[in-house]
């Protein structure tokens, strides 16, 4: 096993679920923008990218959040809660995607107005259903990526499906495009997470055919 293959394992044996928080810490904003940065790396449909995120690190806002996260005590202990979003009209940012692309030399302009084209077409015509099962998967992506990112570099993190949406959306004046994917409290533990098991790869693992 390679140093990079070690490192990845170990980073990946050590994330846990942690709801516990040094409430004194507090992380830069520099700190969570490199998070952010690792996290965006993350494969998404067409490279279209419909991920957004909402950093709330003000403690009024956060003791606001409190009650609508169901009390979570990790809402206020932790440096920051992330709401990971997806814009539903992702597909509109497909010129200035494929456009840095081109820049960097990643793609022929005529192979990028084509793809353009092709990809704001189909989403544009999709069904809604469809655009939402496409932007919670590449949600998901992202949002793994982010708590990984953030155990690399010595950051703890927490998934978070439970609480109001509605609410949620009031409370921080969501526009109507973007839907709700999860929220991650981010910080320093001051209890680590509970280890937990897995089923083994053999009970969830099919070859070929079920």
């Amino acid at each position: 096993m390679s140093s990079s293959e070690s490192s990845f394992s170990t980073v990946i044996r050590e994330r846990r679920s942690v709801r516990k928080y040094d409430p004194t810490f507090k992380m830069t904003q520099e700190e969570i923008h490199d998070i952010i940065a690792d996290a965006v790396l993350a494969p998404s449909g067409s490279n279209l990218q419909p991920w957004r995120f909402l950093v709330i690190t003000d403690q009024e806002t956060k003791q606001k959040l409190l009650p609508v996260a169901f009390n979570q005590e990790q809402v206020v202990t932790s440096s920051a809660v992330i709401a990971v979003m997806a814009d539903l009209e992702f597909y509109k940012q497909a010129e200035r995607i494929y456009e840095k692309s081109i820049e960097a030399g990643y793609m022929t302009r005529e192979a990028a107005d084509k793809l353009r084209t092709n990809m704001t077409g189909f989403y544009a015509s999709a069904p809604a259903e469809r655009l939402l099962s496409s932007v919670l998967v590449d949600g998901g992506l992202v949002s793994m990526q982010l708590m990984l990112a953030a155990r690399a570099k010595g950051f703890d993190t927490v998934p978070m499906a439970g609480y109001d949406v509605a609410k949620f959306r009031e409370l921080m004046n969501v526009p109507e495009n973007y839907t709700n994917v999860m929220l991650i409290a981010l910080g320093k533990a001051s209890e680590a997470g509970h280890p937990t098991t897995r089923l083994d790869v053999n009970d969830v693992t099919y070859w070929n055919q079920f």
